[in-house]
Order: C-alpha cells, then sequence, then structure tokens
C-alpha cells in the first residue's frame, strides 16, 4: 500500500572518490553534484567508519562499527555481515517501505540474502548500464515509500585514461604527492572518471524530478572511502576516511547548506530512521544529523574512530579523530607498508621506484590538524604533546573496550573460505592465500 507522507530514500553512492568533486572545490568538474550540494545539505567533516570498501558500506547500512557488524574484510573475498537483518532495508520493510537494489552493493557475495525487495540484476555497475535501470525503475513508476540503492562503480580504479591532452597536462595530484607527468595524467583519469560519475547522478536525479517525487524523497549522495591514490584508501588519514555527503530533502535538508560538524557514516541509519519516525535500533553506535540540520545543536560527537583490518591484506590500524587532533594505532610489529593494500596504479608505481616498500611506519602516530592538515608531521615522540597522545590514547582505549573490539584478544582469524594477500606482497593481484 502506498504511503506517500512518509519520506523516500534515494541512496546513491560511488567507489573511491573520497571529497575529491566539485562542491569541494576540487578542480573535478561535477555540475549536477554540485546542484544537488546548492539545493541540500553539505557536510564539509564527513568521514567513512572504515577505509576499505565492503567494511565502509557495511558500517553505514548497519549503523555499526565493522568488528561489531562483522565486515572486517572484502565481502568478495569471503567475510559477510554477523545478521544481514541488521541491514537498514529490514526496519524500513517494518514501516511499508519498498526497497530496491540497483547497481553497486559489495556487502554480499549474493546481493539476494542482504533482504531487498528487489535486486534488479544488470551486467555491470558502471554509469552507462546503472543510471539508465535507475530511470526506468523510478519512472514504471515505483512503489512509495521507497528506499532506492543506486551504486555506481566510478570512481574506482578501472580507468580509461585521461578524457583530454589538457587534464593530463595539467591536473594537479593528491597534496602528499610528488607533481610528476605520471602522477598528473594519473588524476587527470580519476577526473574522467568522476565526470562519468557525474553524469549519472544527474540522469538518476532527473528522473525524480520528472517523476514529482523529489520533494518528498530524502538523497542521500556519498562515496565509501578516499581515493584510490597512495596515502588516501586504505589509510587512516583524513585522505582515506574524508567522504563527500551531501543530503537533499525532507527534514530541514534543504538550501544550499554546509555543515562544518563532525559526523560519520554511522550517523545516516539513525537519521533515517527519525525522519520515518521509526524506532531506533538498539544495536546502532551513531546519532541523527536532524539536530545539525534544525539548528538545534552545532555538535553531535566530540570524537570519530575508524578501523581497518583486513583489506587485500591484514593490516590492523584503529584511530580517533578529534576536531584538532588524529591519533592511530597500528597493531603487531610490522613497520613496513602493507603495499598490497594500495591498488596499483602509475602514482604507486612512482613511489615504488623511490623505495616507498623500505620506509618505515611508527605503530603510533599523532597529527594537530590545524598547523597539520595533510598529516606528515608526526608529534607522537614530542614531549610538548604527551599530554595529548594520553588522551587520545585513552580515547582509544575506551571505545576499543566499549565496542568489544577482538584486537584487544590479539589477532583475530579470518572466516573459514576467506582469500587474504600476504602483507609481504607488491599487489594484491598477486596469488592468494585461502584460509581453511
Amino acid at each position: 500500500m502506498s504511503r506517500p507522507s512518509l519520506p523516500n530514500v534515494l541512496y546513491l553512492h560511488s567507489h573511491d572518490t573520497g571529497r575529491y568533486v566539485q562542491p569541494y572545490g576540487h578542480p573535478v568538474p561535477t555540475p549536477n553534484i554540485q546542484r544537488l550540494a546548492d539545493q541540500g545539505v553539505l557536510f564539509r567533516k564527513a568521514f567513512c567508519a572504515a577505509p576499505t570498501c565492503s567494511a565502509s558500506r557495511a558500517c553505514l547500512l548497519t549503523g555499526q562499527y565493522g568488528h561489531n557488524n562483522g565486515m572486517m574484510g572484502l565481502a568478495h573475498r569471503g567475510w559477510s555481515l554477523n545478521d544481514y537483518r541488521q541491514h537498514i532495508v529490514h526496519p524500513l520493510r517494518g514501516a511499508g517501505y519498498h526497497s530496491v537494489l540497483i547497481g553497486e552493493q559489495h556487502i554480499a557475495k549474493r546481493p539476494d540474502i542482504i533482504g531487498f525487495d528487489q535486486v534488479v540484476k544488470i551486467e555491470t555497475s558502471h554509469v552507462e548500464t546503472v543510471a539508465p535501470r535507475a530511470m526506468e525503475i523510478i519512472a514504471e513508476p515505483i512503489a512509495q515509500p521507497f528506499f532506492l540503492s543506486v551504486g555506481f562503480f566510478e570512481t574506482h580504479r578501472d580507468w580509461l585514461g585521461p578524457s583530454s591532452v589538457r587534464d593530463a597536462l595539467y591536473s594537479l595530484p593528491p597534496a602528499n604527492l610528488p607533481d610528476t607527468p605520471e602522477t598528473r595524467r594519473d588524476m587527470a583519469a580519476f577526473k574522467a572518471s568522476a565526470r562519468s560519475l557525474d553524469q549519472g547522478v544527474g540522469e538518476v536525479l532527473e528522473a525524480l524530478d520528472e517523476s514529482g517525487l523529489a520533494d518528498n524523497t530524502l538523497i542521500i549522495f556519498t562515496t565509501d572511502h578516499g581515493l584510490a591514490f597512495p596515502g588516501a584508501k586504505a589509510t587512516m588519514f583524513d585522505r582515506g576516511l574524508g567522504v563527500m555527503l551531501i543530503l537533499r530533502g525532507p527534514g530541514g535538508f534543504s538550501g544550499g547548506k554546509v555543515n562544518d560538524a563532525l559526523v560519520s557514516h554511522l550517523d545516516i541509519y539513525p537519521t533515517v530512521c527519525e525522519l520515518a519516525g521509526i524506532e531506533r535500533p538498539d544495536f546502532l553506535q551513531g546519532e541523527s544529523l536532524i539536530p545539525l540540520v534544525r539548528r538545534e545543536a552545532t555538535s553531535i560527537r566530540d570524537a570519530l574512530f575508524a578501523e581497518m583490518t583486513w583489506h587485500a591484506a591484514y593490516e590492523p590500524q584503529r584511530a580517533v579523530r578529534t576536531e584538532r587532533w588524529k591519533y592511530i594505532r597500528r597493531f603487531g610489529d610490522r613497520m613496513k607498508p602493507v603495499l598490497a593494500n594500495c591498488d596499483d596504479s602509475p602514482s604507486k608505481s612512482l613511489l615504488l621506484a623511490h623505495g616507498w616498500g623500505e620506509r618505515t611506519i611508527a605503530s603510533e602516530q599523532l597529527y594537530d590538524l590545524v598547523f597539520d592538515p595533510n598529516e606528515a608531521a608526526n608529534l607522537a615522540a614530542e614531549q610538548r604533546c604527551a599530554s595529548t597522545l594520553g588522551d587520545m590514547r585513552d580515547r582509544l582505549d575506551a571505545w576499543m573496550v566499549q565496542t568489544d573490539d577482538p584486537l584487544l584478544r590479539g589477532d583475530p582469524t579470518p572466516p573459514p573460505g576467506a582469500e587474504v594477500n600476504d602483507p609481504d606482497q607488491i599487489s594484491a593481484s598477486e596469488p592468494r592465500i585461502r584460509i581453511g
């Protein structure tokens, strides 16, 4: 039965985009995403809870940290949720929502086990396949209220190359990488993929407008984690954890506003629950964004927590971030980079040629984000920062205890049948080890 008084939810998401889109000030022309920001609310300091593909999405869609929902590695390599009934589509179904999945999902080998009412079968998750099918679903018309997940493969590394000679010559790489012909061309290829993503977003938004559903639909537009460049994706730096997050729709998500409060992907689930009048499940670990957009609060948290355990290979890390400070702790004895956890690329090859694999990484890292927003100067050994280091250690320890992090008991074991790379391997494409 249609219940149009309840807000529809359109969850638009991409791969590996970080904040590298136009409304965050980057020279990446994305006019449709800019229009969404101009009409909605952009969260300037939004972060994922895990800088890897499956874990990040699982955190958003269950409202729990990865070590609590079970997704401590990659779904296509053998990890899964402890309980797929905790996925957001299940409480929404109880409130009368119809749920549809189109395109990328990355939290289950078999999408039919997630719990969507309809899983649209398509050949690829690229824009040229996903966007037209999403437009058809919206126009059919779709039953209301709905939760529609539209996932694009873009801007994951499978880039065709720069779209113009100018981009290849002049594109500026991320600030942590050297400015060279290789990194400029690499960044230009990313920009071409971002333009494709923007086109897909525009097509879906246009279909929503033409259907007359836009006014009663909450659009959630985000990505899983940072760019697939060295020092970003699969790291605990802001370059790895920082995500674009734009919401537009009922409940105050309008007006072209920018919010600077610290927010997490974990906060999306409780936001949807509050907007839809659904009782908040006890397992949620985030906070609703609605007090921020209604200006009932200037913040909903004073710290963010994040984790990484497996990506291609085992590399256990935990982090806490406040407005000013970032503390990262690496577990185990390894002090060298886990290169398989960085996607192969011209930028990676450049760093490898200059000895990246032999560099050491401190087990504890402390960064002053006011004076060092690029997180380049580790202050953990500075006596003047001893008090801050102790406070951040205590915050992280308390969070790990409160959430019963398995790292407190030693190295966790991958699930039977999982596939992992050896931490000494250079690439995720090298032969995998099968567990059990």
